[in-house]
């Protein structure tokens, strides 16, 4: 089933921090393999849960999924407030998002996201996208290179790299995972290599999949669809992204300060929870590597 596919992170807590009432309606904003799914539909006695996610494999696995309370969207979840709009649903009690990219899309080396095996460099999560990996490195220029290293993959070497990247390409495109990584051996610090690949690669696929301006559009309409007393749930793997969800529930924004109303007061639609973002135990770490560098934050809309 679903779940054999992709090992959800946090999953006990996730659901315990979504505080799940069996009429409710929730969103998962990420469904990847199933397993934070399947966890909510147990919950559910008669509410509703709606499941987004942009990848066709993520699709094939929902299909899976018979229960009557399911509802799957095949979209990105920066159009939430469309596509619940478009099932009749207006306001929810509970959303959650896990805003890392599944293990089963890492494995594969036909999608390029993968450092340790060859494939072509795509890295796209809707492959109705145009933009690939390929493209960027071939076509962006230095400066953007550089910026994108440096923002999303937090690299101290970005503009050396990207330099280098440009030369490279002059005298041959990037087609290839294993090109790229060939490139960026001559960069990696010595013993950190697969690290080093692992930043490199991030970057290209936040910025293949917009997926910091996803975020923020996502972040936006849960405020506007979540009802008073509701929670919002996101668990995120990278400081940027942990950086605009503190944010945006401290503030009701992502970036800026906190708007205020005539008399002063602070307009913020969210309370947090957790002062500091849940982190996982040292058992769940060592079964599951990619859990060492997740943040969860929960919220209550107010």
């Amino acid at each position: 089933m679903a779940s054999d596919y992709h090992k959800p992170v946090m999953l006990h807590e996730c659901i315990e921090a979504l505080n799940i009432h069996p009429e409710g309606i929730y969103v998962d904003a990420t469904f990847g393999g199933g397993g934070h799914s399947l966890a909510i539909l147990e919950h559910l006695k008669g509410g509703k849960l709606i499941a987004f996610d942009q990848d066709e494999d993520a699709r094939r696995e929902a299909l899976k999924i018979t229960h009557r309370s399911f509802i799957f969207c095949h979209a990105n979840f920066m159009y939430l407030k469309k596509f619940l709009r478009l099932n009749g649903v207006t306001q929810v009690n509970g959303i959650l998002a896990d805003l890392g990219i599944s293990s089963y899309q890492i494995d594969e080396p036909g999608r390029g996201f993968s450092t340790r095996y060859d494939g072509p460099l795509d890295m796209r999560m809707d492959k109705r996208g145009s933009l690939t990996a390929a493209d960027i490195v071939n076509q962006y220029s230095e400066t953007d290179i550089h910026k994108i290293l440096g923002m999303y993959g937090e690299i101290r070497n970005a503009r050396t790299v990207a330099k280098a990247i440009v030369q490279q390409r002059i005298i041959q495109s990037f087609t290839r995972t294993e090109e790229l990584r060939n490139l960026l051996n001559r960069f990696a610090p010595r013993g950190k290599e697969n690290k080093y690949f692992a930043q490199v690669f991030q970057a290209l696929r936040m910025e293949v999949n917009k997926e910091m301006q996803a975020l923020e559009d996502f972040l936006h309409q849960a405020g506007e669809v979540l009802e008073k007393g509701g929670r919002l749930v996101v668990m995120s793997y990278h400081s940027l992204e942990d950086r605009m969800v503190k944010n945006y529930i401290n503030k009701g924004k992502v970036f800026g300060e906190v708007d205020k109303d005539m008399y002063g007061n602070e307009i913020k639609p969210f309370e947090a929870v957790n002062r500091k973002p849940i982190e996982a135990s040292e058992d769940e770490i060592k079964e599951n590597k990619r859990a060492r560098s997740a943040r969860l934050r929960i919220a209550v809309k107010l």
